[in-house]
């Protein structure tokens, strides 16, 4: 098993970056060329919504992306250190621009879980993370 682990300043110009080392990767861990678009547009989804978490809650932590290859699947990791019960939840009274802020959260997930089918999302108090995984070459060809 092989990780490349990526920090980066919650800066939105960095989000390009995180989609080509992305893809970069993943194109080195078997996943199907077919499929490189999707990660990049998943990776870079899931990255801008760590960015905006981060600056909304003036977090000055990276933000972390890991990139696992495994035997037959490659995952990535997107991670957040914004502190909230769960995804969709809303505060009582928070106002018309958290509301916003929570259903343009909601529309990057949305994203996210029409480009990657295996998708998990989790939330608490010390952040979020996004994991997406797709199979490699070596997968889809055993099925085959």
């Amino acid at each position: 098993m092989a990780t490349v682990e990526l920090r980066f300043s919650a800066l939105p110009e960095h989000v390009r970056t995180a989609r080509l080392v992305a893809a970069a990767v993943a194109r080195r861990a078997g996943v199907d060329e077919a499929v490189l678009d999707e990660v990049r547009l998943a990776v870079g989804e899931a990255c801008t919504r760590a960015v905006g978490l981060h600056q909304t809650g003036g977090i000055t932590a990276p933000v972390k992306v890991l990139l696992i290859e495994e035997e037959k699947q490659f995952s990535i990791e997107v991670g957040d250190e914004a502190p909230r019960s769960a995804p969709g939840d809303r505060v009582p009274g928070s106002g018309a621009e958290a509301d916003a802020e929570a259903e343009e959260d909601e529309m990057g997930l949305a994203v996210i879980s029409g480009l990657v089918d295996d998708v998990e999302v989790t939330a608490g108090e010390h952040g979020g993370l996004i994991r997406m995984t797709w199979p490699s070459a070596s997968a889809t060809a055993a099925l085959s």
